[in-house]
């Protein structure tokens, strides 16, 4: 395919962003078609280059790496040396896009803040992620997806309030934080089109976290009731034979009485009718459930529960979803030969263009892989710091 077909054809962008936040959304806008331009330490590279087992040290690529980071190009820079600031200013002539997600105010101290790079570029945008913003008591504090959960209180609320509170094991707060880095680039540079200059664009973990609960946050700040869509009565995770099916008992005219219909049981909703009445009885409910569930099969379940047009679903390993026909029908996985580490599959884009469908056109890169291309490409003289 013709790169011209992808709709960032011809946007550069120097990404100094490492771990997930950043490069999750770099890899989307590169996936879009951008040339991205990978900034990375001499001899260490990106954090996630190291992350659990480094199967080889060649480049120092790993699965975890390569899940993030395909499409783009890797350069080493000394960006502390006067030789590589000058590199990394350079670069910023041709350049569109900036994106880092340090700390508040280390890219000001690097030397490359949005007001040091504009008076190089008018119309460079510069994009950060934070942990917290880049203001305010905990513009200091370096961010984590689990900081993030903790301190927005979507940590806090619990499907059972038995269930002790815990960290959700995705990195909810990364990707979430990226897609908002990846949109607010978007708009970036359409807004350029009709202005001519660049801006700065800022999202953060604990403003993403907060965003997604809006609900939650309207129901509190008007009524100070807490909304936990996971607590609802009809709705919970229940064991069967041979695993467990979740079951969300709303948006029907009587949830209780089909939910009763498939299990075989008497109909419970004369005597529990509405809401209220519901989350005060949930523990018997939801113990009646539980020991009919556990009668038979998942896939028995799922079949009785349809025929009421209840929302259900098996609960599954990562490992079954990824060999799931639909996963494969959609499009979601990706597998090509690294150099370094073999066949690999990585998940795609969930993004799907008719127009320029998802396409490798750079594999996952090893340290400092392009260097020398960028360096010829840019006219750039080779200087220390940078690879050999």
């Amino acid at each position: 395919m013709n790169t011209q077909a992808f709709p960032l054809s011809g946007v550069r962008i120097l990404d100094f962003t490492q771990v997930m936040l950043g490069p999750c959304a770099t890899q989307m806008l590169a996936d879009f078609g951008a040339d991205v331009i990978k900034i990375e330490r001499p001899g260490a590279g990106d954090l996630s280059r190291h992350f659990f087992d480094v199967r080889s040290e060649e480049g120092m690529n790993n699965a975890v790496f390569s899940s993030l980071n395909r499409n783009k190009r890797s350069v080493e820079i000394d960006t502390k040396s006067d030789e590589g600031k000058q590199m990394v200013y350079d670069l910023v002539r041709n350049a569109d896009v900036v994106v880092d997600n340090f700390r508040a105010g280390v890219m000001d101290r690097l030397g490359f803040g949005y007001d040091a790079l504009k008076a190089i570029n008018p119309r460079i945008i510069c994009a950060s992620g934070t942990g917290f913003g880049e203001k305010g008591p905990y513009a200091h504090k370096g961010g984590q997806d689990v900081l993030a959960q903790a301190m927005s209180g979507v940590m806090e609320k619990t499907a059972d309030p038995s269930i002790e509170r815990s960290i959700y094991s995705t990195t909810l707060c990364d990707y979430t934080a990226g897609m908002h880095l990846v949109q607010g680039i978007l708009a970036a540079l359409l807004a350029r089109t009709k202005t001519g200059r660049g801006q700065r664009v800022s999202v953060s973990l604990y403003d993403s976290m907060i965003a997604m609960q809006m609900q939650e946050a309207a129901q509190w700040t008007k009524h100070r009731e807490v909304l936990n869509w996971a607590a609802m009565p009809l709705t919970g995770v229940f064991d069967t034979t041979d695993g467990a099916l979740v079951v969300v008992g709303a948006f029907k005219a009587n949830p209780l009485r089909d939910i009763c219909t498939a299990l075989g049981i008497e109909d419970l909703s004369p005597t529990y009718p509405d809401l209220a009445s519901q989350r005060a009885n949930k523990p018997y409910l939801q113990d009646r459930f539980r020991a009919v569930f556990a009668t038979d099969t998942t896939a028995h379940w799922i079949a009785r529960l349809e025929e009421q047009d209840l929302l259900c679903a098996p609960v599954r390993a990562l490992g079954e979803a990824l060999e799931d026909p639909q996963t494969a029908i959609n499009g979601m996985l990706l597998d090509f030969d690294h150099p370094v580490l073999g066949p690999l599959r990585v998940v795609g884009s969930p993004v799907h263009l008719s127009e320029a469908p998802l396409k490798l056109r750079h594999a996952p890169p090893r340290l400092g892989e392009h260097t020398d291309e960028v360096i010829a490409e840019f006219g750039l003289q080779q200087v220390a710091g940078a690879a050999e």
